[in-house]
């Protein structure tokens, strides 16, 4: 595997390991929580992380090792069966609580 591509590869695996962190954060402690060190809100490094994590995807886009039609086309897919199997798109129960 060429070089630049292998370590655009760690480097995504690592930030999409951040994300899982400072979700775990998220769910801990509350979005709008502050955290204990920096000082900011948790849904502010949550952000920031994924938006890391989107750089890399991009760069490898760019690189030829991605391509945007398909990334496209897979999250189009995973909203299709997210709003058959699970309860994010549910409005009515949201209401019904």
């Amino acid at each position: 595997m060429d070089p630049q591509i292998q370590e655009a590869l760690d480097i995504l695996q690592e930030e999409c390991a951040e994300v899982i962190v400072e979700i775990s954060k998220c769910r801990r402690f509350g979005l709008d929580s502050m955290h204990y060190k920096t000082g900011v809100e948790h849904r502010a490094m949550l952000e920031a992380e994924i938006g890391d994590m989107l750089a890399l995807v991009h760069i490898l886009v760019a690189q030829g090792i991605l391509s945007i039609d398909n990334l496209e086309q897979a999250a189009d897919n995973k909203k299709r069966k997210l709003e058959q199997w699970s309860n994010i798109f549910n409005t009515q129960k949201a209401t019904d609580e």
